[in-house]
């Protein structure tokens, strides 16, 4: 390319004085409005701050594993940290391969490495297949928070399918034909998580044979959320695509089961009937994230693999899980509370309308002011049922019981009988400062 003339620059300069230049205004849209920042993320930070001034809080909203990496896979990213190729994008082959073994051995649902997609954690995956399927997202109400904005950013449609205390806030197969029936055909994707976030309750088999029946009545696509499977308190996770094998997505990772949040790492596994799909994924992760961290997708390996160590691991966590979920549902149900008895993961969700009035007479009359109180009076963060579906009105929340030392109790519970449902000297000695909180939150309840 020439030079400008230097006469040519003169004149422009003579026709603009050397003052400094007006901006021209700039034009900004958004296509966000109304969202904010993840209130799993946004409590996480706000309790933080509160500790940073002196607050004694306990942290109770977000839901990150309190347990270690199992020390087998922390070696593979010692072993593999100087791997710093770009990978495939649809993953590293032999992950992809020991994700399928991994659904063969653990669900009987045939996959191979070609059915598997790798992606920067099953948030991310998530949201990709909401850009790639054109059709309506379906979520139960209470449900994840972060569902129904994913939707709200990819232009989608999505709708609530209401659920009841009575039944455990489990979806049925009534309320989802409810939904569903007048328009059969539309093309839709049906978010099933379990075991629940943010209920602690999971499925029985002849409830999920019954919800397969409607979605392959209408050709759903569903896809199953089973991050917490490995974390079923008795080890008994079923997953959907048993009885749906040909409309099911199983969406899974490293972050509640292996106690890897931080590492991103995500798994879809699709049946051949929806290969389709998995390609478009492909090609947007193409144009977004590339691939996901190759140390981390061979470490990985050894956590999809499993044996005995790893094993030994799930087994020890369940057993630590079965201690603390309970004890906490028992102390406030007998605070007023209604709850349903843990299943599986690490979440309760309180229900406290029985105590309307006498909240109400202290000017509190929905969750959000309920949580705002508590985190207050006693220090107790949690979120409120409205970030997951709820009315703003009911007064239900989220407790995530994850604020104990999970490697401590970890090697505690080596010591635990399996059979053991109380044992009120492991709780005090490695889970003291969770049920110091609940038990916090319990006599403010009581002297309501």
């Amino acid at each position: 390319m020439s030079a400008v003339p230097l006469d040519v620059v003169d004149q422009i300069a003579s026709q603009h004085p050397s003052q400094p230049p007006v901006a021209p205004h700039v034009h900004i849209s958004l296509n966000v409005r109304g969202l904010s920042q993840s209130s799993t993320l946004a409590i996480n930070e706000h309790s933080a701050r509160l500790e940073r001034a002196g607050r004694k809080v306990f942290r109770m909203g977000l839901g990150q594993s309190p347990f270690p990496v199992p020390a087998s896979v922390v070696e593979a990213l010692k072993a593999n940290a100087a791997r710093k190729d770009y990978l495939p994008v649809r993953g590293l082959e032999p992950l992809r391969e020991a994700v399928a073994a991994y659904h063969r051995r653990t669900q009987g649902v045939a996959r191979t490495a070609d059915d598997v997609l790798i992606g920067p954690g099953s948030k991310e995956l998530l949201f990709i297949l909401q850009l790639c399927f054109y059709g309506d997202l379906l979520v139960p109400s209470p449900s994840w928070v972060s569902y129904a904005p994913q939707a709200a950013i990819a232009g989608r449609q999505q709708r609530w399918i209401d659920t009841r205390r009575e039944d455990g806030w489990r979806l049925t197969p009534e309320g989802l034909d409810a939904a569903c029936c007048h328009d059969p055909d539309r093309p839709r994707i049906l978010i099933l998580n379990y075991p629940s976030n943010p209920l602690g309750v999971t499925y029985s088999e002849a409830e999920l044979r019954a919800l397969a029946r409607v979605a392959r009545r209408y050709g759903l696509v569903v896809l199953s959320d089973e991050i917490y499977g490995e974390l079923h308190h008795q080890g008994a996770h079923a997953s959907i695509a048993r009885w749906y094998p040909e409309g099911t997505i199983i969406s899974g990772g490293l972050s509640k089961w292996a106690g890897a949040g931080g590492w991103r790492l995500g798994t879809f596994c699709f049946p051949p009937q929806l290969r389709g799909v998995l390609d478009a994924m492909a090609v947007v992760a193409s144009e977004s994230y590339t691939s996901v961290s190759n140390p981390i997708q061979h470490a990985a390996i050894t956590a999809f693999d499993g044996g005995p160590e790893i094993q030994r691991y799930l087994d020890r966590s369940r057993r630590v899980l079965r201690q603390v979920g309970p004890a906490i549902a028992a102390r406030l149900r007998a605070a007023g509370c209604h709850l349903d008895e843990p299943e599986g993961g690490f979440y309760l969700f309180p229900d406290l309308g029985d105590l309307r009035e006498r909240l109400a007479a202290r000017g509190i009359h929905d969750a959000r002011l309920l949580c705002e109180r508590l985190l207050t009076d006693t220090g107790v963060a949690m979120l409120p049922g409205s970030d997951f579906g709820r009315s703003p009105a009911e007064l239900s929340l989220r407790l995530a019981y994850v604020n104990f030392d999970g490697a401590a109790a970890l090697e505690g519970a080596a010591a635990l009988n399996d059979a053991a449902v109380a044992d009120a000297g492991f709780l005090a000695e490695y889970c003291a400062d969770c049920m110091a909180g609940i038990e916090r939150m319990a006599q403010w309840l009581e002297a309501l």
